[in-house]
C-alpha cells in the first residue's frame, strides 16, 4: 500500500501526538521522596510513616495546584536501615533517579543528616525533622553566618531537652549526682559535648555530671558505667540511647544492685513498644514528649486535632499512639503548603516557596526565619512525661512537667521510680 504525502504527514503528527502525551502527562506529576529508618535498631522512629502516608495519598488523590497548574503527586517511601550510608544512598536515587521535587527525612542524624547533606549537593530542596537542630545543624559541619541553601528543619534543640529535663529533676528530691550515657554517634556526641551538650549547663544549676565516656550503639555490657555510677552515688541517670542499649542497660543495673531514683532517657523511651519490652522496668521512667495528643495544635490539611489524629492512628493499626505520627504528618503539611505556594515545580521555585514558610500545623507553628537560632531551624514546643501504668494500656505517657511550654497541658506531677 503507497501512501501519498498528505497521509504520510498525518501519520507521522498522530504518532508524534501520541508519543508526546505521556510525556506531557509526566510532566504534570510532582514526586516527593520520603526517607526513614523502616528496619533496623530505629525503625520505631519510622513505625508510622507507612500509615502516614496512607493518609497523605488520600489528601493528595486530586492532586495539587502548583503555579496555577493540576499535578499528581506522587510519595516515594526509602528505607534507611538504621544506616548512615544507606540513607545517602537512597537519597541520591530519589533525587538521581526519580527526579523529587521535595525530600522529607526524619528519625535521628543516623537518617536526616546523610540525607540533608545529599540534598544540599544537589540542590534539591529537602525538610527534615526528629533531630535536636545542633546535631543537624553542627553535625553537617553548618555555618552560622550562612546557613544551609537547601535543607530545613523542624524541631527542637537541646536547650529544650535540658531545660526539660532539669525542670523535672528539680521538682524531686535527689542529691543533684547525674549519670550520662552518651554513645559514639551523632546525637550522643552532641549531648555529651562539654560546650554544646548537658555538662555546662548542668554545672551552672549545681548538678554534678558523670560521663563514663562513648561507647558503642549495641553494647552488650554496661557494668563499666554501673560500677562508675554506684561508685559515684549517682541519683539520676540521663543521656540518649537506643532502645535495644536501654533495655540492656536497665536490666543490668536492676542484677547488679543499682537503683537510681530518676531515670530520664531521650531517644530510648519515647516508644510505647520499646517501654512495654522491658516489662516492670518501664514504670516511672521519664523522657522528652515532641508530640501527643494532649498538644492544642491541629493540621492544617485534614482539620484533625492532635488528640483526633492519635485516636485515628490507634483505631487504624490497634497500636498504641507513637510520638513520631505528629512529626511524620507535618512534613507533608508543609510539603504541601509548599508546594501549593511555589511558581512551579521547579527546585528553585520550591526552595524559595519553602524558605518563605509561616504555617499552623499539628506540632505547632512552623517558621523558618525568626523562630529558631539560625535562618534553616525553626523550633518546635517540648515538655517533659513519664510512663506510668495505665487505664487502656499497659503503660501511658504523662505529661508531667510543662514550664517550658506552658501552652501544652501537663496530666501530673513527676514522681520518683
Amino acid at each position: 500500500m503507497t501512501m501519498n504525502r498528505r497521509q504520510f504527514t498525518q501519520s507521522t503528527a498522530a504518532i508524534a501526538a501520541a508519543s508526546a502525551l505521556p510525556l506531557a502527562l509526566a510532566a504534570d506529576v510532582v514526586k516527593i521522596g520520603y526517607v526513614s529508618p523502616q528496619t533496623g535498631p530505629l525503625a520505631p522512629f519510622g513505625e508510622a510513616d507507612r500509615w502516614v502516608i496512607d493518609q497523605m495519598k488520600t489528601a493528595f488523590k486530586d492532586g495539587l495546584s502548583i503555579g496555577g497548574k493540576k499535578h499528581e503527586v506522587q510519595i516515594i517511601l526509602k528505607d534507611s536501615q538504621s544506616n548512615p550510608n544507606r540513607s545517602g544512598e537512597v537519597a541520591n536515587d530519589l533525587i538521581l533517579k526519580d527526579k523529587v521535587a521535595l525530600m522529607l527525612t526524619a528519625g535521628t542524624p543516623e537518617t536526616a543528616n546523610p540525607v540533608s547533606d545529599a540534598c544540599e549537593l544537589n540542590g534539591v530542596p529537602c525538610i527534615s525533622s526528629v533531630v535536636p537542630w545542633q546535631p543537624w545543624f553542627f553535625g553537617r559541619k553548618g555555618d552560622p553566618a550562612k546557613g544551609f541553601e537547601w535543607t530545613y528543619h523542624i524541631f527542637w534543640g537541646l536547650e529544650d531537652v535540658i531545660a526539660n529535663f532539669t525542670n523535672g529533676w528539680k521538682s524531686v528530691a535527689t542529691n543533684k549526682k547525674v549519670g550520662g550515657l552518651f554513645p559514639n554517634d551523632g546525637d550522643g556526641n552532641a549531648w555529651g559535648d562539654k560546650e554544646l551538650g548537658f555538662p555546662k549547663p548542668l554545672a551552672g544549676m549545681g548538678f554534678t555530671l558523670t560521663d563514663p565516656g562513648r561507647f558503642q550503639n549495641g553494647t552488650q555490657d554496661f557494668s563499666a558505667q554501673i560500677a562508675k555510677f554506684k561508685a559515684d552515688n549517682i541519683e539520676i541517670v540521663t543521656g540518649v540511647v537506643i532502645p535495644p542499649d536501654a533495655k540492656t542497660f536497665l536490666t543490668q543495673a536492676r542484677q547488679q544492685g543499682f537503683k537510681p531514683k530518676v531515670i530520664t532517657l531521650g531517644k530510648a523511651l519515647l516508644f510505647p513498644g520499646a517501654i512495654e519490652a522491658l516489662g516492670d522496668l518501664g514504670d516511672g521512667l521519664t523522657t522528652e514528649v515532641w508530640w501527643s495528643p494532649s498538644h492544642p495544635y491541629k493540621s492544617s490539611l485534614s482539620g484533625q486535632t492532635a488528640k483526633a489524629l492519635a485516636e485515628s492512628y490507634e483505631a487504624a493499626t490497634k497500636k498504641q499512639w507513637t510520638q513520631p505520627i505528629g512529626f511524620a504528618h507535618a512534613l507533608f503539611e508543609v510539603a504541601a503548603d509548599v508546594l501549593k505556594r511555589s511558581k512551579d515545580s521547579s527546585n528553585k521555585a520550591v526552595r524559595d516557596a519553602l524558605a518563605a514558610t509561616n504555617l499552623a500545623t499539628v506540632v505547632g507553628g512552623v517558621k523558618w526565619g525568626g523562630q529558631g537560632p539560625f535562618k534553616n531551624v525553626s523550633r518546635t514546643p517540648l515538655v517533659l512525661g513519664q510512663w506510668v501504668k495505665g487505664k487502656k494500656r499497659k503503660y501511658e505517657l504523662v505529661i508531667v512537667n510543662n514550664q517550658a511550654a506552658p501552652a501544652i497541658p501537663s496530666g501530673g506531677k513527676m514522681k520518683l521510680i
